[in-house]
Formats: C-alpha cells, structure tokens, sequence
C-alpha cells in the first residue's frame, strides 16, 4: 500500500540501506554507536537524546550524563546527522522574564519543531520528575515555560502541529520510583500553558511480555495518510533485571487517542554489545526520527544501554504495514477518561 508522509524532503537524511540477508523492517546502522563513552571532559554517556534538522544540517538536545552521575541536557550540531559537536557545558536555560533558571536534573529530553521555534520536552524535577517545557529558536538560547503537568510524569512528546486547533502532548503518569506500572495518556491545550481533556491512549501488557511492565512514547509522532506512526518503549522484568524494547502504533489521524493499530511484537529489542551492555544494560529507548517524506525513508535515534546512542533505519510505509498485519489492540487502548 502507498502511504503518504506529511513533511518535507530531507536529502542529507543520515542513511544506509538494508544488508541484504536481512529480512527485518528496522536495521541497525553499521557505524553504531554514534556516541562514546566520556564523550565530552565533563560528561560521561550521552544517549536518550533527540536530533532535527536545523541550518542545512542537525541539531540536537542531549541527555548527558556528567561525572557526578546527574543527569543534564547539552546542545550539539552535526553535518551529517552521524558525528556530533556536543557542546561540553550544559544548556543556560532562561525564564520568560529573561532570569536565570537552571533545573536540578534533566533528562530524555525530545524535541519538535512548531512555527519558527522549536519546543524541547524532559524529565525535570518539579517536587518530583515532572515534565519540563522549553523552546529555542537557535539551540543557543533557550527559554524555560511553564510545566506542563504536576508530579509524577515522564515522556512528554508534543505532537508537531495542532489538532483541531489544540496542541497534543503524550506523556506518561508514574510515580515517585522506577515505576512498576505505566500507560500512555494524551492532554490537550489551546496554548500551551492550561491542559486538560486526558485520555487514555495506550495500556502496557498483551500477549507479548515485552510491553508487559510500561509503555512510553518514544520520538515526535509521525504524520501520515494513515494515520500518526508512534515508535514507543516497552518495559519487562526478568530475572535479570528490566529490558527495553522499541515497539509502534498508528493512532488516528483525526482523534490520535484512538488507537488503530499497534505492533504485537517488538520492532527493535537489545542483540548487540552496546545494547546489552553498558551503564543500564538492555536498554533500546527511541526519542528522535529524521524523515525523508518523499522517499519515506526514517532513521531512528535511540539511547542503548543508557551508554551510547545509536540509529536504526526503516521504510515508514513497510513499517506500518507490518505494525498493520502484526496488530494487537488491548481492552484499555483508546479508552475516554472522564
């Protein structure tokens, strides 16, 4: 099936085609990790980080962890979307009266552009991990907002345009711990500033156990004819601990709370050495995607190991046909919260 992507051409798209022999719809780039350990002198790993295009290259905002084990966020640019300048001193955030603001910690930070700025979401301390919200129009200067939502929540992704006239935000309630539970909710807002109207987008569990402790979503939704292409984190815990795997849905292109399809198996789960281990181990954790809506080409960077970063590649249309065909939807998906 022909599947239109709503978006704009992206030529210098980072990108390696499938091997051949491999018969998966998401493949690992060969050049991976992208991202070393002590990547900077006062950083230690840098994953879990969002990248756009920006001035006829990238930019980026990164999760990096320093010396002292806190979490902060950093700036960095790329030509190529594959080596990055990550500026070495954390990002000096302002409040909207111009005054310093600096948070306690801040990480997996994800970014979208809307309008002629671009508005960046993270994990930040807020009596608790709560979402942070700010914007830049450079990736020089950056600007602090208003939180969007009390303690607890993680993974705020903003939808990049508005819907019905109302920006869209998923996130996910948690609580104060590593949360043993989670689903996807979805708030509306006409400004930005007063959500409200949640709703139930997506319930953890099914018949694979990869998804069976929390779900997450993962980089900026993906607009299509079909639909918006959420790539999302699912959780499970074994006897050795937590493992993250990547998973995807198509939530409806007019009412992106109603889910109508979602992946029954995982698209990416940790294999290599870099995923397996590291800091974190088995950790495969999706926050950013570059698109090329021409050619429908998509090039995912996700956190591995909370060590590295790597990038995986896919075909958007092959991708949501085979999240079509492997569909499972779950009682709770899509369900109105009043």
């Amino acid at each position: 099936m022909s599947i239109r992507i709503v978006g704009e051409a992206l030529p210098n798209l980072p990108w390696q085609d499938r091997p051949a022999g491999c018969g998966d719809v998401i493949w690992r780039n060969t050049e991976n990790p992208i991202t070393g350990w002590n990547p900077t002198p006062q950083t230690a790993r840098v994953f879990n980080s969002a990248v756009v295009p920006f001035d006829r290259g990238f930019a980026g905002v990164f999760r990096a962890d320093h010396r002292d084990g806190k979490a902060r966020l950093h700036a960095g640019f790329s030509t190529d979307g594959l080596q990055w300048s990550i500026e070495d001193g954390e990002i000096r955030w302002i409040d909207e009266s111009g005054k310093p603001w600096q948070p306690n910690y801040a990480y997996d930070p994800r970014v979208v552009r809307l309008g002629d700025a671009w508005y960046v979401t993270w994990c930040t301390d807020f009596g608790g991990a709560a979402l942070g919200l700010g914007m830049t129009r450079d990736f020089r200067t950056f600007v602090r907002l208003e939180n969007p939502m009390v303690p607890f929540t993680r993974n705020g992704v903003l939808f990049p345009r508005k819907v019905h006239d109302r920006y869209l935000l998923l996130s996910r309630p948690s609580d104060g711990g590593h949360t043993a539970f989670g689903d996807i909710f979805l708030s509306e807002s006409p400004d930005l500033v007063h959500w409200g109207r949640h709703r139930r987008v997506m319930t953890r569990g099914g018949s694979g156990w990869w998804q069976e402790l929390k779900i997450g979503a993962g980089p900026i939704p993906v607009e299509t004819d079909e639909g918006w292409l959420l790539l999302y984190h699912g959780v499970t815990r074994t006897c050795n601990g937590y493992v993250y795997s990547m998973g995807g849905a198509v939530l409806d292109a007019e009412e992106p709370s109603v889910v109508r399809h979602r992946s029954r198996g995982y698209l990416l789960t940790p294999e290599t050495a870099y995923e397996t281990t590291g800091f974190v181990p088995n950790v495969v954790f999706p926050c950013a995607t570059l698109v090329d809506a021409p050619t429908g080409r998509m090039t995912v960077y996700y956190g591995a190991a909370d060590t590295v970063t790597g990038i995986a590649h896919a075909h958007v249309g092959a991708l949501i046909d085979h999240i079509r065909n492997d569909s499972e939807l779950l009682p709770g998906d899509g369900m109105v919260c009043r």
